[in-house]
């Protein structure tokens, strides 16, 4: 009713890309562009892609269509400010009028920033979330962006957030604004075939990771009442995210073990593209917590650890791995905040918690969580990453520089909590 000012928040809203799924998609990629309105369309890409010669393959679709192309293959695994800025150099002045981003969540968060600054250029700290940048609004519509995922994980195709490892101040960062999702998202699962085992695993513990916060985080209705122009793209679990995330926790516990034991196992990598775009759909309404919050330090101030299966020498945490590391842990932190939907999440995950007393209950989802992560190869918590107990105190202050994420957490958590967490998530078997 007119007049009536409510002290929480009574309204939700889901909003994400549209969609094409299915085997072959992408080869109606040349038709989406033209239909999209693209010209000339810059694609954005990763030079492991490129020698597989997927990037190369989708400038022939678009020729086909009469749209002219060029290749940028120079995304940086877990983008950094610096490789962003580049390609946004590239792309600056050419005359592109839409994006195709080919490859992981690090590809296409590129392709999004990118588009940004190209469309409204200024310095990329002022598009930056706050307290880290200026949190500056995008201006205005960008251009179109298709996103073409090859690893299913991020679910990027369908959310509103880019974020980029600030590198002299040590910081992951994210611009979140709602015109920064993709205006198509090309969901293939033909496209993750190539994904070595490594690389599946940590995607998929993404997926997981994403559905379980989003389906804990605090809901809508328990949030301050925001003004619509002021309205956060995470707004709480609410009811139509809590359908994907659901599904996303289920598909995840059935398929990724099978993904990984066998890449060519076609239902599985089906039902696991279908899982990262449920579980982004979810998590990008909804959003994210603690693991999140935590996972960003965990991959900035990593020294020495370099990850199997992808294809870099430098130290690099992949964001699937920084994130599950602290889940078992942050999980049973959270679990008196809503027993009944940590339980659910087991039971999607396939433990029996039917008899399960209120304490035990507590271990369901953890104990759920480290035996999927030793079944499928997920390092053993922060040691196993080159962590001490000595990194804790910088770990929670990387933690405690992520506000956005943490109002999402269904209890509060200040460095003394943050602190129990690392501790319990430096090994757990």
């Amino acid at each position: 009713m007119k007049g009536t000012t409510l002290p929480t928040e009574t309204v939700f809203v889901l909003e994400t890309s549209p969609i094409k799924f299915g085997l072959g998609a992408t080869d109606e990629l040349g038709h989406d562009a033209r239909r999209l309105g693209m010209t000339r369309a810059l694609i954005v890409t990763d030079r492991h892609l490129m020698a597989l010669g997927l990037p190369t393959c989708v400038r022939a679709l678009l020729d086909e269509e009469g749209i002219k192309a060029e290749i940028f293959d120079g995304v940086h695994v877990e983008p950094t400010d610096r490789s962003v800025e580049e390609a946004a150099r590239f792309a600056s002045g050419e005359g592109f009028d839409g994006f195709v981003a080919v490859g992981g969540g690090s590809t296409i968060d590129t392709a999004k920033a990118v588009n940004v600054l190209t469309s409204y250029p200024a310095p990329l700290r002022d598009y930056i979330n706050k307290p880290i940048g200026g949190g500056v609004a995008v201006p205005g519509p960008l251009k179109p962006l298709i996103a073409v995922p090859t690893t299913a994980g991020t679910g990027s195709e369908t959310t509103a957030v880019a974020v980029v490892h600030l590198t002299e101040l040590r910081v992951k960062a994210g611009i979140s604004h709602r015109l920064l999702r993709p205006s198509l998202g090309v969901v293939d699962p033909l496209n993750s075939l190539t994904a070595p085992p490594e690389v599946t695993a940590a995607a998929g513990a993404d997926i997981l990771t994403h559905a379980l916060e989003s389906y804990t985080t605090r809901r809508y209705d328990a949030r301050p009442k925001h003004h619509p122009a002021e309205r956060p793209t995470y707004i709480g679990a609410n009811p139509i995210s809590d359908l994907w995330s659901e599904k996303a926790i289920e598909y995840v516990g059935r398929y990724l073990r099978r993904a990984v034991l066998n890449g060519q196992d076609l239902e599985a990598r089906w039902h696991l593209a279908l899982a990262a775009t449920y579980a982004g759909i979810g998590f990008g309404n909804a959003g994210v917590h603690i693991p999140h919050a935590c996972a960003y330090p965990i991959a900035v101030q990593v020294e020495r650890y370099v990850p199997p299966g992808y294809t870099t020498e430098e130290p690099l945490v992949p964001h699937g791995v920084s994130v599950i590391v602290t889940a078992p842990a942050a999980f049973r932190f959270t679990y008196p905040a809503s027993p009944e939907r940590h339980l659910r999440a087991a039971e999607l995950l396939g433990v029996r918690t039917r008899d399960l007393s209120l304490a035990d209950g507590a271990e369901a989802l953890p104990r759920a969580l480290v035996t999927l992560m030793r079944e499928v190869a997920i390092p053993n918590g922060l040691e196993a990453l080159g962590y001490t107990e000595a990194d804790i105190p910088a770990l929670i202050e990387g933690t405690l520089k992520q506000p956005r994420l943490l109002v999402g957490a269904p209890r509060s958590v200040s460095a003394a909590e943050l602190e129990r967490i690392l501790r319990e998530a430096m090994r757990y078997w």
